[in-house]
């Protein structure tokens, strides 16, 4: 399967396909063209005298670049193919593909090149869920122009695909093809897609700018590069895991229509390319340091789209984040509740994080005293919407009971929360992560109220709340005889005891006791938990842990890396650095792209990190991931107009350099440096350790 993906003039669009570069959509594997949820091509077939090609290698030129090398096939080894294809595929404001076939031979062929297209229109919550359309198909032919089209009512999607010199019916293109010996052919198509019907949609190209060109997304590439943070290492694989970072977090911008060309990030390709609050938020916190501008869009979007009532159907609350928005057919019937859905118990503590790590970041008062009426409503969502049962803490149950989320955390999957037994706690729920994010959220908020918005009242109420929230949760949560915080509280208070990886994100917050962070850290970075590359969701050996299953064994990255801060923050640079360690080693067996997940077993049972079979990559908080541990690493902070620099470097990184890193400061560089030199080479037949460490903090002007 290959991905190409950009950003485009109408969306965000990307192919998924086979590696011939063919699209045979069937209910297996998501291919297709896909912009705003929506699949403009479900068949893209090329065959030559009626026999499909075998594929000799893909090249991807760039994250919206691809080229297929591809020969016919002549039914043995012993003959010799006597001509090449290429296929060199763009994706911009729609595909552009160009289709050349070279001639071996020393005798002219005479071929029919032919492209079976067809589009299906399919609404991916239909592509995921195999359903079945509701409204009619047209196809119209003019010229060297087939326009495939889908209306319902008023809603309506159509594909126009433009070549020269071919022959056009409803089921696609041919050409009759003369290629001289030792020749070639070269022909051009290009597939475009609309939302509102042609005519509306040629008018709103004309309206507003030209459409992107090839040279156009090179050069916008080349200045996403530029602008980041330049990366000095001595290990190589990690300067190709940082490239490939950047490049994928590029490749996954998305621009809202209510943006104009101000992007955030999307959460994950080919399921996910659309905003969501949960993953936009953390995705922009690990990018901070490198891309600021992601947080600033992530921030004014999420706010424009803030919970205004009370609606079952979406889950919706005043001053509620979003979770996730959708833009295809069963949304705008309201067969699905994504227009937007809120099913999400934590986006709107993170929101509050977000804004005030980034203001530390960039000193961009300007922006939160723009969403002041947003933070404060998210506030008043913590205190009054979120608590089902009373008590200050937050609480999730779905009202939507017939497509809404059943767990509304991070671990969204049906059978994540549960007790060591196995047995699934009751409604609502109330995970430990939650009450984490909002004892910071408040922490966070005060600071914001006192110097920004000038409310020192506010401040002092939200900092009082936050040491009451810390109290409690220490007394309700803790399971003593194990010395380790539960996942959960169940709907009568009980305990949900299960050991999972959520505990690390209470060091993240801060709502840890400083007493007890020590046996967090232990059971954090003990056997059960730490498989050698990562912290799996769920301990071995608690009733649910499957080493395969999505939230139940299985190792995050996102998840690795937010430890991994928590880590630092309660002065374990030792262990964060080791969990660094073992998670960009993993990257460098993914070829430097982090996936979603990937199987729990342990490191001594696996040579390398064993891909979990259906996790989205490239995935925007998994791209993110190296970026954060990078600044973990260096021990990177905002501390007023300064940025402090603390490196603990693992084993295998003699020195680390990150130039021109972005903030109120303008442009300063961190450096670290190792006390022992390991050769590159070597590191990964090293066990994760760390040498002893000198501290070397410098930083200069641009």
């Amino acid at each position: 399967m290959s991905i190409g993906s950009v950003r485009t003039l109408d969306g965000n669009t990307f192919v998924v396909s086979d590696t011939r570069g063919d699209i045979d959509a069937h209910p297996d594997e998501p291919n297709g063209l896909f912009s705003w949820d929506t699949r403009f091509l479900s068949k893209w077939i090329l065959t030559v005298n009626g026999q499909r090609l075998t594929p000799l290698s893909t090249d991807d030129l760039h994250y919206f670049e691809s080229r297929f090398f591809l020969v016919p096939a002549t039914g043995t080894v012993y003959v010799d193919a006597t001509m090449s294809v290429i296929r060199r595929r763009a994706v911009v404001d729609g595909l552009r593909e160009t289709l050349t076939i070279i001639n071996h031979a020393g005798q002219a062929a005479d071929l029919t090149v032919r492209i079976d297209a067809a589009s299906d229109f399919a609404d991916l919550f239909e592509v995921k869920d195999h359903l079945k359309k509701k409204g009619k198909y047209y196809t119209r032919i003019t010229d060297n122009q087939l326009l495939l089209g889908y209306e319902r009512e008023t809603f309506r999607r159509e594909t126009l695909i433009i070549t020269d010199g071919a022959a056009l019916d409803d089921q696609g293109i041919t050409y009759t093809v003369h290629v001289p010996a030792h020749g070639s052919w070269t022909t051009d198509i290009r597939v475009s897609h609309s939302m509102w019907g042609w005519a509306e949609h040629q008018r709103l190209v004309s309206s507003k700018q030209q459409p992107h060109s090839r040279r156009d997304m090179e050069a916008d590439l080349a200045a996403w590069m530029e602008d980041a943070p330049k990366l000095e290492c001595d290990w190589e694989p990690l300067k190709h895991t940082y490239r490939r970072s950047l490049i994928d977090l590029a490749a996954l911008r998305f621009a809202p229509m209510t943006s104009g060309v101000r992007c955030l990030p999307a959460a994950g390709l080919p399921w996910f390319m659309t905003m969501f609050g949960r993953d936009s938020i953390l995705t922009s916190l690990q990018a901070l340091p490198y891309v600021p501008s992601l947080a600033a869009t992530t921030l004014l979007e999420l706010g424009a789209r803030q919970g205004s009532r009370i609606d079952d159907f979406r889950d919706e609350d005043p001053g509620k984040i979003l979770h996730e928005m959708r833009y295809g057919e069963l949304t705008a019937f309201e067969e699905r509740p994504h227009s937007p859905y809120y099913g999400s118990a934590d986006s709107t503590p993170l929101f509050l994080i977000l804004l005030d790590e980034y203001e530390r970041w960039t000193g961009d008062t300007v922006l939160v005293r723009q969403l002041e009426y947003e933070a404060r409503a998210a506030l008043n969502w913590i205190d009054e919407y979120a608590d089902l049962r009373g008590d200050g803490y937050i609480w999730y149950e779905r009202r939507n009971k017939e497509t809404g989320l059943e767990n509304q955390c991070w671990k969204d999957s049906w059978d994540s929360i549960s007790y060591r037994d196995g047995r699934l706690p009751g409604f609502p729920r109330a995970t430990c992560e939650l009450q984490g994010y909002a004892y910071d959220a408040k922490v966070r908020t005060a600071r914001l109220a006192r110097t920004v918005w000038k409310d020192p009242e506010l401040a002092d109420r939200l900092e009082q709340q936050a040491a009451d929230l810390k109290e409690r949760f220490n007394r309700d949560f803790w399971i003593e005889d194990g010395q380790y915080y539960a996942l959960a509280l169940d709907a009568d208070g009980t305990k949900v005891d299960t050991l999972s990886s959520n505990i690390g994100h209470l060091l993240w917050s801060g709502i840890v006791d400083r007493g007890r962070a020590k046996a967090v850290v232990g059971h954090l970075m003990g056997p059960r938990l730490y498989s050698g590359w990562g912290i799996r969701t769920l301990a071995e050996g608690e009733e649910r842990y499957n080493p395969v299953g999505y939230h139940v064994g299985t190792v995050w990255p996102f998840d690795n890396s937010f430890i991994a801060w928590g880590l630092r923050r309660y002065g374990y640079k030792n262990e964060a650095a080791r969990l660094a360690a073992g998670m960009l080693d993993a990257a460098e067996y993914f070829d430097g792209r982090l996936p979603e997940a990937f199987c729990g077993y342990d490191r001594d049972i696996t040579k390398y990190p064993v891909p979990y079979p259906t996790a989205c990559s490239p995935q925007a908080w998994s791209t993110g991931t190296p970026l954060l541990l990078l600044g973990t690493m260096l021990g990177l902070q905002a501390v007023g107009n300064h940025l402090v620099v603390d490196p603990a470097l693992p084993v295998g990184i003699g020195h680390l350099a990150l130039l021109d890193v972005p903030g109120r400061w303008g442009r300063r560089d961190a450096y670290g440096r190792g006390r022992v030199q390991v050769r590159a080479t070597d590191r990964r037949k090293l066990r994760p350790q760390l040498s002893g460490l000198e501290d070397v903090v410098a930083r200069r002007e641009q």
